[in-house]
Protein backbone atom coordinates (compact mmCIF):
# COMPACT_ATOMS: atom_id res chain seq x y z
CA UNK A 1 0.00 0.00 0.00
CA UNK A 2 1.45 3.30 -1.02
CA UNK A 3 1.33 6.29 1.23
CA UNK A 4 0.22 9.77 0.44
CA UNK A 5 2.40 12.49 -0.92
CA UNK A 6 5.37 13.54 1.20
CA UNK A 7 4.42 16.89 2.68
CA UNK A 8 7.33 17.12 5.12
CA UNK A 9 9.12 20.44 5.08
CA UNK A 10 12.50 20.43 3.38
CA UNK A 11 15.57 20.60 5.57
CA UNK A 12 16.69 24.19 5.80
CA UNK A 13 20.46 24.46 5.87
CA UNK A 14 21.91 26.52 8.63
CA UNK A 15 24.60 29.08 7.98
CA UNK A 16 27.93 27.79 9.35
CA UNK A 17 28.57 30.97 11.31
CA UNK A 18 25.12 30.83 12.90
CA UNK A 19 25.70 27.28 14.08
CA UNK A 20 29.22 28.16 15.24
CA UNK A 21 28.06 31.16 17.29
CA UNK A 22 25.07 29.32 18.72
CA UNK A 23 27.24 26.42 19.82
CA UNK A 24 29.83 28.72 21.40
CA UNK A 25 27.12 30.72 23.19
CA UNK A 26 25.49 27.56 24.55
CA UNK A 27 28.86 26.29 25.76
CA UNK A 28 29.52 29.63 27.46
CA UNK A 29 26.17 29.65 29.26
CA UNK A 30 26.62 26.05 30.41
CA UNK A 31 30.15 26.73 31.65
CA UNK A 32 29.03 29.87 33.46
CA UNK A 33 26.31 27.85 35.18
CA UNK A 34 28.87 25.31 36.36
CA UNK A 35 31.21 28.03 37.65
CA UNK A 36 28.35 29.83 39.39
CA UNK A 37 27.07 26.70 41.12
CA UNK A 38 30.56 25.52 42.06
CA UNK A 39 31.55 28.87 43.56
CA UNK A 40 28.33 29.01 45.57
CA UNK A 41 28.60 25.44 46.86
CA UNK A 42 32.32 25.65 47.57
CA UNK A 43 31.91 28.45 50.08
CA UNK A 44 29.06 26.68 51.90
CA UNK A 45 31.09 23.46 52.21
CA UNK A 46 34.18 25.11 53.70
CA UNK A 47 34.45 24.29 57.44
CA UNK A 48 33.95 27.12 59.90
CA UNK A 49 31.46 29.90 60.49
CA UNK A 50 32.20 32.99 58.39
CA UNK A 51 29.83 35.13 60.46
CA UNK A 52 31.58 34.20 63.69
CA UNK A 53 34.96 34.87 62.03
CA UNK A 54 33.78 38.30 60.85
CA UNK A 55 32.22 39.36 64.18
CA UNK A 56 34.99 37.96 66.34
CA UNK A 57 35.16 35.31 69.03
CA UNK A 58 33.70 37.68 71.63
CA UNK A 59 30.45 38.23 69.74
CA UNK A 60 27.36 36.96 71.56
CA UNK A 61 25.42 34.02 70.13
CA UNK A 62 22.40 36.28 69.72
CA UNK A 63 24.38 38.75 67.61
CA UNK A 64 25.80 35.93 65.47
CA UNK A 65 22.33 34.45 64.96
CA UNK A 66 20.88 37.84 64.03
CA UNK A 67 23.66 38.45 61.54
CA UNK A 68 23.20 35.02 59.97
CA UNK A 69 19.47 35.68 59.61
CA UNK A 70 20.16 39.12 58.09
CA UNK A 71 22.45 37.54 55.47
CA UNK A 72 20.04 34.66 54.83
CA UNK A 73 22.61 32.07 55.92
CA UNK A 74 20.14 30.34 58.22
CA UNK A 75 17.92 29.36 55.27
CA UNK A 76 18.11 25.92 53.60
CA UNK A 77 20.69 25.49 50.84
CA UNK A 78 18.16 25.59 47.95
CA UNK A 79 16.65 28.79 49.33
CA UNK A 80 20.05 30.41 49.64
CA UNK A 81 20.88 29.40 46.07
CA UNK A 82 17.61 30.84 44.76
CA UNK A 83 18.20 34.12 46.60
CA UNK A 84 21.75 34.21 45.25
CA UNK A 85 20.53 33.80 41.66
CA UNK A 86 17.87 36.48 42.17
CA UNK A 87 20.54 38.83 43.47
CA UNK A 88 22.80 38.16 40.49
CA UNK A 89 19.97 39.02 38.11
CA UNK A 90 19.78 42.44 39.79
CA UNK A 91 23.55 42.91 39.92
CA UNK A 92 23.83 42.08 43.63
CA UNK A 93 26.96 40.01 44.38
CA UNK A 94 26.43 40.11 48.12
CA UNK A 95 27.92 42.11 50.97
CA UNK A 96 31.33 41.82 52.57
CA UNK A 97 31.16 40.25 56.02
CA UNK A 98 34.22 42.23 57.13
CA UNK A 99 33.62 45.73 55.76
CA UNK A 100 29.88 45.64 55.10
CA UNK A 101 30.35 47.15 51.64
CA UNK A 102 28.67 45.73 48.52
CA UNK A 103 30.89 43.23 46.73
CA UNK A 104 29.82 44.68 43.36
CA UNK A 105 31.57 47.94 44.29
CA UNK A 106 34.75 46.04 45.12
CA UNK A 107 34.60 44.26 41.76
CA UNK A 108 34.04 47.54 39.93
CA UNK A 109 37.16 49.09 41.44
CA UNK A 110 39.39 46.00 41.29
CA UNK A 111 38.59 44.28 37.99
CA UNK A 112 40.12 46.92 35.67
CA UNK A 113 43.54 46.56 37.36
CA UNK A 114 43.50 42.79 36.85
CA UNK A 115 42.45 43.05 33.20
CA UNK A 116 45.10 45.69 32.51
CA UNK A 117 48.01 43.60 33.77
CA UNK A 118 46.71 40.34 32.24
CA UNK A 119 46.06 41.81 28.78
CA UNK A 120 49.35 43.70 28.78
CA UNK A 121 51.18 40.47 29.68
CA UNK A 122 49.34 38.69 26.84
CA UNK A 123 50.35 41.36 24.32
CA UNK A 124 53.96 41.21 25.52
CA UNK A 125 53.90 37.43 25.11
CA UNK A 126 52.72 37.74 21.50
CA UNK A 127 55.10 40.60 20.68
CA UNK A 128 58.12 38.65 21.91
CA UNK A 129 57.25 35.05 21.04
CA UNK A 130 56.24 35.53 17.39
CA UNK A 131 59.40 37.26 16.09
CA UNK A 132 61.75 35.33 18.39
CA UNK A 133 60.26 31.98 17.40
CA UNK A 134 60.49 32.83 13.71
CA UNK A 135 64.06 34.09 14.13
CA UNK A 136 65.04 30.90 15.97
CA UNK A 137 63.54 28.79 13.18
CA UNK A 138 65.42 30.72 10.50
CA UNK A 139 68.76 30.33 12.26
CA UNK A 140 68.36 26.65 13.19
CA UNK A 141 66.54 25.19 10.18
CA UNK A 142 67.99 22.15 8.41
CA UNK A 143 70.18 21.30 11.41
CA UNK A 144 72.09 24.56 11.37
CA UNK A 145 73.74 25.96 14.51
CA UNK A 146 73.09 23.00 16.84
CA UNK A 147 74.60 24.84 19.80
CA UNK A 148 72.19 27.71 19.31
CA UNK A 149 69.29 25.27 19.13
CA UNK A 150 70.47 23.54 22.32
CA UNK A 151 70.75 26.86 24.18
CA UNK A 152 67.34 27.95 22.91
CA UNK A 153 65.71 24.69 24.01
CA UNK A 154 67.35 24.72 27.44
CA UNK A 155 66.47 28.36 28.15
CA UNK A 156 62.84 28.14 27.07
CA UNK A 157 62.29 24.81 28.84
CA UNK A 158 63.71 26.25 32.06
CA UNK A 159 61.56 29.39 31.94
CA UNK A 160 58.42 27.46 31.01
CA UNK A 161 58.76 25.24 34.07
CA UNK A 162 59.06 28.00 36.68
CA UNK A 163 55.79 28.88 38.49
CA UNK A 164 54.51 32.45 38.31
CA UNK A 165 54.94 33.19 42.01
CA UNK A 166 58.56 31.96 41.95
CA UNK A 167 59.28 34.24 38.99
CA UNK A 168 57.56 37.08 40.83
CA UNK A 169 59.68 36.59 43.95
CA UNK A 170 62.89 36.25 41.92
CA UNK A 171 62.20 39.36 39.84
CA UNK A 172 61.41 41.33 42.98
CA UNK A 173 64.65 40.23 44.65
CA UNK A 174 66.73 41.02 41.56
CA UNK A 175 65.22 44.13 39.98
CA UNK A 176 63.46 45.81 42.90
CA UNK A 177 65.45 44.92 46.02
CA UNK A 178 68.88 44.15 44.57
CA UNK A 179 69.29 46.63 41.70
CA UNK A 180 66.52 48.99 42.91
CA UNK A 181 65.45 49.69 39.34
CA UNK A 182 61.72 49.21 39.83
CA UNK A 183 59.15 49.69 42.60
CA UNK A 184 58.65 46.66 44.83
CA UNK A 185 54.85 46.78 44.96
CA UNK A 186 51.77 48.84 44.27
CA UNK A 187 50.33 50.42 41.14
CA UNK A 188 51.76 53.90 40.87
CA UNK A 189 52.83 54.76 37.35
CA UNK A 190 54.00 52.85 34.30
CA UNK A 191 57.07 51.41 36.05
CA UNK A 192 54.89 49.48 38.48
CA UNK A 193 53.53 47.39 35.58
CA UNK A 194 56.94 45.98 34.64
CA UNK A 195 57.40 43.36 37.36
CA UNK A 196 53.82 41.94 37.35
CA UNK A 197 53.78 41.81 33.55
CA UNK A 198 57.17 40.08 33.44
CA UNK A 199 56.10 37.57 36.09
CA UNK A 200 52.95 36.73 34.15
CA UNK A 201 54.45 36.69 30.66
CA UNK A 202 57.86 34.98 30.97
CA UNK A 203 56.63 31.38 31.25
CA UNK A 204 53.87 31.71 28.58
CA UNK A 205 56.38 33.41 26.27
CA UNK A 206 58.80 30.50 26.70
CA UNK A 207 56.01 28.04 25.85
CA UNK A 208 54.75 30.00 22.87
CA UNK A 209 58.15 30.73 21.35
CA UNK A 210 58.88 26.98 21.20
CA UNK A 211 55.56 26.38 19.40
CA UNK A 212 56.21 29.24 16.99
CA UNK A 213 59.64 27.83 16.13
CA UNK A 214 58.22 24.36 15.40
CA UNK A 215 55.45 25.80 13.22
CA UNK A 216 57.87 28.13 11.46
CA UNK A 217 60.19 25.21 10.65
CA UNK A 218 57.25 23.48 8.94
CA UNK A 219 56.41 26.62 6.97
CA UNK A 220 60.04 27.15 5.91
CA UNK A 221 60.11 23.65 4.41
CA UNK A 222 57.01 24.24 2.24
CA UNK A 223 57.25 24.41 -1.54
CA UNK A 224 56.18 28.04 -1.77
CA UNK A 225 59.06 29.06 0.53
CA UNK A 226 61.53 27.20 -1.68
CA UNK A 227 60.00 28.97 -4.67
CA UNK A 228 60.43 32.32 -2.94
CA UNK A 229 64.10 31.55 -2.33
CA UNK A 230 64.51 30.45 -5.95
CA UNK A 231 63.06 33.80 -7.08
CA UNK A 232 65.72 35.50 -4.96
CA UNK A 233 63.20 37.44 -2.93
CA UNK A 234 64.75 39.42 -0.11
CA UNK A 235 64.85 37.70 3.33
CA UNK A 236 62.55 40.35 4.79
CA UNK A 237 59.94 39.69 2.12
CA UNK A 238 60.24 35.91 2.40
CA UNK A 239 59.96 35.78 6.16
CA UNK A 240 57.63 38.70 6.90
CA UNK A 241 55.26 38.36 3.96
CA UNK A 242 55.16 34.59 3.50
CA UNK A 243 56.43 32.79 6.61
CA UNK A 244 55.08 35.00 9.39
CA UNK A 245 51.37 35.06 8.35
CA UNK A 246 51.31 31.29 7.86
CA UNK A 247 52.84 30.77 11.29
CA UNK A 248 50.62 33.27 13.08
CA UNK A 249 47.37 31.24 13.02
CA UNK A 250 48.86 28.24 14.81
CA UNK A 251 50.66 30.56 17.23
CA UNK A 252 47.46 32.44 18.04
CA UNK A 253 45.68 29.15 18.69
CA UNK A 254 48.23 28.27 21.36
CA UNK A 255 48.29 31.84 22.68
CA UNK A 256 44.52 31.72 23.06
CA UNK A 257 44.82 28.74 25.36
CA UNK A 258 47.42 30.62 27.42
CA UNK A 259 45.31 33.75 27.97
CA UNK A 260 42.81 32.18 30.42
CA UNK A 261 45.70 30.71 32.42
CA UNK A 262 47.36 34.13 32.54
CA UNK A 263 44.18 35.72 33.86
CA UNK A 264 43.89 33.04 36.54
CA UNK A 265 47.59 33.44 37.36
CA UNK A 266 47.05 37.04 38.44
CA UNK A 267 45.80 35.77 41.82
CA UNK A 268 49.28 34.85 43.09
CA UNK A 269 51.16 37.53 41.15
CA UNK A 270 48.92 40.30 42.48
CA UNK A 271 49.45 39.05 46.02
CA UNK A 272 53.25 39.18 45.63
CA UNK A 273 53.25 42.73 44.20
CA UNK A 274 50.30 44.06 46.26
CA UNK A 275 48.56 44.82 42.98
CA UNK A 276 45.08 46.33 43.55
CA UNK A 277 43.18 43.77 41.48
CA UNK A 278 40.73 40.92 41.85
CA UNK A 279 43.43 38.38 42.72
CA UNK A 280 44.86 40.24 45.70
CA UNK A 281 41.36 41.01 46.98
CA UNK A 282 40.46 37.32 46.83
CA UNK A 283 43.67 36.32 48.63
CA UNK A 284 42.96 38.82 51.40
CA UNK A 285 39.36 37.65 51.68
CA UNK A 286 40.41 34.01 52.01
CA UNK A 287 42.63 34.91 54.97
CA UNK A 288 39.85 37.00 56.54
CA UNK A 289 37.24 34.30 55.78
CA UNK A 290 35.16 36.92 53.98
CA UNK A 291 33.33 34.27 52.00
CA UNK A 292 30.89 36.46 50.03
CA UNK A 293 33.88 38.31 48.54
CA UNK A 294 35.72 35.06 47.78
CA UNK A 295 32.61 33.65 46.13
CA UNK A 296 32.15 36.72 43.95
CA UNK A 297 35.82 36.87 42.98
CA UNK A 298 35.86 33.21 41.96
CA UNK A 299 32.76 33.82 39.85
CA UNK A 300 34.20 36.96 38.22
CA UNK A 301 37.55 35.34 37.46
CA UNK A 302 35.82 32.26 36.06
CA UNK A 303 33.53 34.36 33.88
CA UNK A 304 36.48 36.45 32.68
CA UNK A 305 38.42 33.33 31.71
CA UNK A 306 35.43 31.92 29.82
CA UNK A 307 34.77 35.19 28.00
CA UNK A 308 38.45 35.44 27.06
CA UNK A 309 38.31 31.93 25.64
CA UNK A 310 35.20 32.80 23.63
CA UNK A 311 36.84 35.94 22.25
CA UNK A 312 39.91 33.96 21.21
CA UNK A 313 37.71 31.38 19.45
CA UNK A 314 35.95 34.15 17.52
CA UNK A 315 39.21 35.81 16.49
CA UNK A 316 40.66 32.51 15.31
CA UNK A 317 37.48 31.72 13.39
CA UNK A 318 37.71 35.09 11.65
CA UNK A 319 41.36 34.53 10.77
CA UNK A 320 40.71 30.96 9.62
CA UNK A 321 37.02 30.47 8.69
CA UNK A 322 37.67 26.80 7.98
CA UNK A 323 37.97 26.25 11.73
CA UNK A 324 34.33 27.22 12.15
CA UNK A 325 33.31 24.78 9.43
CA UNK A 326 35.39 21.96 10.91
CA UNK A 327 33.62 22.53 14.22
CA UNK A 328 30.26 21.70 12.66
Amino acid sequence: MTGGPDVSLPHLPRHPWTAFLARRAARLVLSLGVVLTASFAMIRLVPGDPVRAALGVDASPALVAARRQQLGLDAPFPSQYRQYLEGLVHGDLGTSLVTGTPVAELVRTRLPATLEVALLAFLVTLAVALPCGLLAAVHTRDGRRPRTELAFTALTAGLAGVPDFVLAAGLTALLAVGLQLLPVAGAAGAESFVLPVLALSLAPTAVLVRIVRVEALKVLSEDYMRTARAKRLSPARRYLRHAAPNTATAALTVAGSLLPAMIAGTVLVEKVFAWPGIGSAMAQSVVAQDYPVVQAMVLILGATVLLAGLLVDLVLALLDPRSALRDM
